[in-house]
């Protein structure tokens, strides 16, 4: 556990030693920013066009609609960002020529890969905690449900932490970080539009498809539904993320 932390603490360091993290953390709040203020902006024009009407002012979920905006556009933003969070965490390990020291220390693959993975994994949860500054306005202004935001900030976590995992897996199999980049929006995009084709196909095939898509699995969380099958899809996910990863460390050993 000791070694767990030691390599935790390094790669946290490593994140805000380099502009990686500010630069993460910028745009993903500007972009938050950005969002919210569109969706207050877009009700309050469809407020005022109802009374331009005279249809009278209709009732209107303001928390719900702008959360669930946001919420939305997130899913796209984190296809960019959790590329550049596990680009280096062992593709710059191989290019420094660090990754053999690393392996044949007593540290483990195991330690080593949990420490770097908790790294990501931490730093998307100081993400998510630093967006609700940007949120606030509807607790300070308004009583939103929180138990529906908490629903869907806990489907955008587990959404992330599983997309972390394969691009630990793919950070495991090269050293170059671009291709690392390239790499995990590739598949982690694929994994996002597969659901796409389940309307082609049919039967078991169309099943299997829709419960691969790592999209499908979130509409019940953005709606404020905390459905443990997909909690399980999202750590089984992640598991197999990490045992790829732990064998792709495992046959490096073995090659050196």
């Amino acid at each position: 556990m000791q070694n767990i932390l030691a390599i935790w603490q390094r790669e946290m360091k490593s994140y805000f030693v380099s502009p990686i993290a500010y630069v993460v953390l910028t745009i993903f709040l500007l972009l938050s920013g950005a969002i919210f203020f569109s969706g207050l902006t877009d009700i309050v024009q469809a407020t005022m066009m109802q009374a331009q009407m005279g249809q009278g002012s209709q009732p209107i979920d303001v928390p719900g609609f702008v959360m669930q905006r946001l919420f939305g556009t997130t899913i796209v933003i984190l296809l960019f960002i959790v590329p550049m969070l596990t680009m280096g965490l062992f593709a710059e390990e191989k290019k420094r020529g660090t990754i053999e020291l690393l392996l044949t220390t007593p540290v483990g693959n195991f330690q080593a890969l949990a420490g770097k993975y908790l790294a990501s994994v931490t730093f998307l949860l100081v993400m998510f905690l630093s967006s609700v500054v940007t949120i606030s306005p509807l607790f300070v202004y308004g009583r939103p449900e929180w138990k529906t935001i908490f629903a869907g900030y806990l489907g955008m976590f587990l959404y992330g932490a599983a997309l972390l995992a394969i691009g630990l897996f793919i950070s495991t199999l090269t050293e170059n970080q671009i291709v690392a980049v390239f790499l995990t929006f590739g598949v982690s995009l694929i994994l996002w539009l597969i659901d796409a084709f389940s309307p082609s196909a049919t039967g078991v095939a169309k099943s299997v498809i829709s419960y691969l898509s790592v999209i499908s699995h979130l509409e019940d969380f953005i709606k404020g539904v905390i459905d443990t099958s997909h909690i399980i899809y999202y750590v089984t996910f992640a598991f197999v993320g990490l045992f790829l990863a732990y064998r792709s460390l495992e046959s490096m050993r073995w090659k050196g």
